[in-house]
């Protein structure tokens, strides 16, 4: 492995968490940056505040590295076999491409705290099958009834909304027998707490009860504290997960779980604040989704509530205090953890 491989009370969030798709209206909605992303992540460096100071990074190399050895671990966990319309099906859309952006923070965690990151490699995988688990259900007809996701068909526009559903569910079961049986070298205490984070990120009290919250918010004028509860847990909680499974991992102590822990949670809403932005502001192509499906579906954004510039100034305010808690780490473990948050604020995609 190159060197890239080199217990905390249950959260309640709500006490501690605090449109036009035309190119002149997504230049002017750009931030200056040289943070940016077409099809795969390119250069983090900024010169933003907050930043921990530390030796040049190079993001696109680290990203790319990752990806690499992350994409080769889910395809030797989840091999082609029988039934193969369920297994085509489930690597169809874990095989996809994608930023990897969770199993990079999942790893990434791991190696500030010294861990091992071959240990952490199946937690990292974990992350990215439940995640696929919820585009491929996000897509069906019953939810947002999406014909596209990263630039191809969806799912159940492939393999039938039928098989769509049961691949999800194989997706969704499987990250947790991977984690369970496959992470060698690391205590059962340690292996159990990663499972229950997943857990609880994955379910009523994460991604589900936000999805849950997200559907019978639309058509609906909903306020900023129920738009928060819905991003926080729809898309903030497994970023949360991957960042403080992956500390949990390396051996990480709980004071150091929990500093992460609110640099995941910030990281978590700047990234669906972001979005939010992405969807009003830029073209179906260089999405890879459909653009304009939170308009088509009257759901409340902070654009929406917000405007556009507020709303960018809500990431901004997210991604500086995240990258203020990593400061006491030593710079060049941080690196990546920061640059991954910068990414997270000025993605274009």
């Amino acid at each position: 492995m190159n060197a890239l491989m080199k217990h905390s009370n249950p959260r309640c969030v709500s006490a501690r968490r605090q449109s036009s798709r035309h190119h002149m209206a997504a230049q002017k909605c750009r931030r200056p940056q040289r943070i940016f992303c077409t099809a795969a992540p390119v250069t983090a460096e900024t010169e933003e505040v907050g930043a921990v100071a530390g030796p040049a990074f190079d993001f696109q190399t680290y990203m790319a590295s990752t990806a690499k050895q992350v994409n080769a671990a889910l395809d030797k966990a989840v091999p082609a076999k029988y039934p193969e319309t369920l297994n085509d099906a489930m690597r169809y859309s874990l095989l996809a491409g994608g930023k990897r952006v969770r199993p990079a923070l999942c790893l990434a965690a791991c190696e500030l705290v010294g861990g091992d990151l071959e240990k952490c490699m199946p937690t990292a995988c974990a992350m990215e099958m439940i995640h696929t688990m919820s585009l491929i259900h996000d897509d069906l007809p019953a939810m947002d009834n999406d014909d596209f996701r990263r630039g191809r068909p969806t799912n159940h526009k492939v393999y039938g909304e039928n098989m769509a559903i049961l691949a999800g569910d194989a997706l969704l079961t499987y990250a947790f027998e991977h984690i369970a049986r496959d992470t060698k070298g690391v205590s059962a205490e340690r292996v159990v707490r990663v499972i229950v984070e997943l857990g609880r990120a994955s379910g009523a009290e994460g991604l589900v009860g936000g999805q849950v919250v997200d559907i019978q918010s639309e058509d609906k004028e909903v306020g900023l504290d129920v738009l928060k509860y819905i991003h926080e847990h729809k898309t903030a909680a497994l970023l949360e997960a991957a960042v403080v499974c992956g500390a949990i991992i390396g051996g990480a102590d709980d004071d150091t779980v929990e500093k992460l822990r609110r640099y995941a949670l910030n990281i978590g809403l700047a990234f669906q604040v972001i979005d939010d932005i992405l969807d009003v502001t830029q073209t179906t192509e260089v999405l890879g989704k459909t653009a304009a499906k939170d308009l088509a579906s009257n759901k409340t954004t902070y654009p929406k509530l917000l405007g556009i510039e507020k709303s960018k100034e809500v990431a901004d305010n997210l991604i500086t205090e995240a990258i203020q808690q990593l400061d006491g780490f030593e710079p060049g473990r941080a690196a990546p953890l920061v640059a991954l948050a910068k990414y997270i604020g000025y993605r274009q995609n």
